[in-house]
């Protein structure tokens, strides 16, 4: 009897122990993950949205060549998938270098 009453509390407190729920678990439930479009931008302010457009347009501008032909075989199937076997120059020399009277 004695063995089944310790038991019994045993089982009580590891049942409190495990079962305990704390406030870090309850954080997810707080906070939803998905923000609507409104407040989408709360998080930039306007300054810096105007200086990432900036930075955005010097960097396509000084673009490197071979970052410029990946870009347009990327949009190419056919070139696409010949650059998955030979490689984007050699892609893009075959597909668009020819078209500009290379040969």
């Amino acid at each position: 009897m004695k063995s089944l009453l310790l038991l019994s509390i045993l089982a009580v407190l590891a049942m409190a122990t495990l079962c305990y729920e704390s406030h870090e678990s309850m954080e997810s439930y707080e906070i939803s993950p998905f923000i609507n479009r409104r407040n989408a931008n709360i998080f930039i302010s306007p300054q810096q949205r105007w200086r990432a457009k900036a930075q955005e347009r010097v960097r396509e501008r000084t673009k490197p060549a071979y970052e410029i032909s990946r870009e347009a075989c990327d949009d190419y199937k056919l070139c696409e998938r010949y650059a998955m076997v030979y490689g984007y120059n050699a892609a893009y020399n075959r597909y668009f270098r020819q078209r500009r009277g290379g040969k």
